[in-house]
């Protein structure tokens, strides 16, 4: 009964919804959708997207990789405050960290005046965008990697180093091949969070053609052409379809991760 409630509220709350989305965007036939698809605005939307996503997510891979080994490998003071501010992004409201962003870039913050004078443009523009998205990102990478490498130790690390490895070799040739496939998820994660994040891009988006992402994209075609379903759903269907993808590339990922500590166990026995 337990499985098959499972099932019913999982039909209902997620594969319906997700149904839903392609079936509408096809209502009026595979060229309107593909008319759709196809438009400027559209693939400007995705291009800032995707732009966006490549520099936020390699950023905070850094961070999560840095954070997740200084928190794990090391003993010093702050350590639990770090720790702490990491988990920051997770409690803060998106809208409020972009108001936040605002109050320090914009014209009106600590640093607007001097921006302004150097004509560098944070707010309303490409750089607010990714700010925003890097905040509500970066605990994704190291929260994945933290529990991982506390379970793992440091036995390995301090062998290496007996062994006279230094610190980067010890980084390449023994942490990062333990912490691979997590690493990967925690990646696989934040880029789907840095794709569909809304709240704080909204806040520092000028809502402008050229500087709004997919997700505010499909908000202001839904008020466009609120009347014609297919326009909405037709770009929805590609954050639908980015999320599709996300849970496959997910999965496999989690399988890889299990058959490798499987095969670990084995070898160990």
């Amino acid at each position: 009964m337990l499985i098959a409630l499972a099932i019913l509220l999982l039909t209902i709350f997620l594969i319906l919804p997700l149904v839903l989305i392609f079936v509408s965007a096809l209502a009026e036939g595979f060229g309107a959708y593909v008319h759709e698809v196809l438009d400027d605005r559209t693939w400007s939307a995705i291009r800032l997207t995707l732009i966006t996503a490549a520099i936020a997510v390699p950023l905070n891979t850094l961070f999560g990789v840095a954070a997740a080994w200084c928190v794990t490998k090391f003993d010093f003071r702050g350590k639990s405050l770090l720790a702490t501010l990491i988990d920051l992004p997770f409690s803060v409201s998106p809208v409020v960290a972009g108001l936040c962003l605002l109050l320090v870039f914009g014209k009106r913050g600590w640093f607007g005046p001097v921006l302004e004078r150097l004509d560098v443009p944070v707010i309303f523009a490409v750089p607010g965008i990714v700010l925003a998205t890097v905040f509500i990102t970066f605990p994704f990478v190291a929260r994945e990697l933290i529990p991982l490498m506390e379970a793992q130790g440091t036995d390995e690390e301090q062998a290496a180093r007996v062994l006279g490895a230094g610190g980067w070799q010890t980084f390449w040739h023994v942490t990062l091949p333990n912490i691979k496939w997590g690493l990967l998820y925690g990646v696989i994660l934040c880029n789907a969070r840095a794709m569909g994040e809304f709240g704080a891009v909204y806040v520092v988006s000028t809502n402008q053609a050229d500087q709004i992402t997919l997700p505010l994209h499909v908000q202001r075609v839904y008020y466009a052409t609120y009347v014609r379903v297919v326009p909405v759903f037709a770009v929805a269907s590609l954050l639908a379809f980015l999320a599709v993808v996300t849970l496959i590339v997910k999965t496999f990922v989690e399988w890889r991760f299990r058959h490798d500590v499987r095969r670990d166990d084995a070898d160990t026995e």
